[in-house]
């Protein structure tokens, strides 16, 4: 497996797993953005953001283009 197809297996993992919480228990956003250790989502958005962000740039890479910020 690709490390491209592993992101992206990662990221639809922690989709799966958000989902299921949040059909179960609903979602505060103080637990979605700021989190105590131990909780499902603590720092659940970092890690996804982080996830996107690599397979961003894989992407990029693999066209040749860049990104502007």
């Amino acid at each position: 497996m690709s490390d491209k197809a592993k992101i992206i297996a990662e990221m639809l993992e922690m989709q799966k797993k958000f989902i299921a919480y949040e059909q179960e228990n609903g979602i505060d956003m103080k637990d979605y953005y700021a989190s105590q250790e131990g909780h499902v989502l603590h720092n659940y958005v970092e890690k996804y953001n982080e996830l996107a962000a690599e397979l961003n740039a894989m992407a990029h890479s693999e066209k040749g283009s860049t990104r502007f910020f």
